[in-house]
């Protein structure tokens, strides 16, 4: 394949990935409460009507809280068992990964129907913490994943130089191996939070209109009425996955973060 060709190859997938953002983008700018494009009368009134309106920012509130701490509680979870499975072997440390693993490996529907059926047993069905906890262990596999990568990483020799200096086990964690997991744990975290994010399923089943994020939000007001709020949410949510994932491949080791294996030279 020639340069030119795999230049427009990259340029069409592009423009296919680029096309549906720039069409929600133009309709976000509609004047009246329309979704049309091209937009009508421009007008940039909707991204401020969506932080005037109490029926929207209670979502916006409610989405960001469920994702701050649902991304927080998958990191908390995801560290320990990425340590235990890396300082182990044997059939214990391969359950595990599975069961870290499993929720990614099972489509959404089920893991929701599963964390629904827990919550109403429990009594917790309809809570804001029930969707919290049920989206920490169901994004579970990102931190653990990037978390692993990172301690793949880290160079034996490293510890064993601390621990022939004297380092107990919390000594050598503390001042070797955390200041290295620091950035795959932000990595983690960061992936966990645009998904809790933009995570529909799971919020429904678990809260169902009782705690209404964006997402559902969005879902409802399709039922009864269009407007370009719709569009402007959808704009933002894309600008903030954007940004956090800039953020990560310009501070971060995103080939190491996304299985690049590291290349040594002699």
């Amino acid at each position: 394949m020639t340069r030119t060709l795999k230049t427009t190859y990259v340029l069409i997938i592009l423009a296919l990935l680029l096309a549906p953002l720039v069409v929600v983008a133009a309709v976000s700018l509609n004047g009246p409460q329309t979704l049309r494009f091209p937009p009508v009368e421009p007008s940039s009134r909707w991204y401020g009507e969506l932080f005037r309106q109490s029926e929207w920012l209670v979502p916006l509130r409610n989405s960001l809280v469920i994702a701050a701490c649902a991304a927080a509680l998958s990191v908390v979870i995801a560290l320990p068992l990425a340590l235990y499975v890396w300082q182990r072997r044997g059939v214990a440390a391969k359950a595990l990964t599975g069961m870290g693993l499993a929720p990614f490996a099972l489509p959404p529907v089920i893991s929701a129907l599963g964390f629904m059926i827990f919550w109403m047993t429990l009594g917790g069905y309809g809570q804001i913490y029930a969707t919290i906890i049920s989206h920490g262990v169901f994004l579970v596999t990102l931190p653990l994943v990037t978390i692993s990568l990172g301690l793949k990483g880290i160079d034996p020799l490293l510890i064993e130089a601390a621990r022939v200096m004297g380092g107990g086990r919390w000594v050598v964690f503390r001042t070797v191996i955390l200041p290295l997991l620091i950035p795959y744990m932000v990595s983690g975290y960061a992936f966990a939070f645009v998904l809790s994010l933009n995570e529909y399923i799971i919020a429904y089943m678990v809260a169902g209109f009782t705690v209404e994020t964006l997402p559902i939000k969005i879902f409802n007001a399709l039922r009864y009425g269009y407007t370009p709020i719709l569009a402007v949410v959808s704009v933002i949510f894309a600008g903030l996955s954007a940004l956090i994932f800039g953020l990560i491949g310009r501070f971060g080791n995103l080939p190491r973060l996304l299985g690049a294996e590291r290349i040594t030279r002699d």
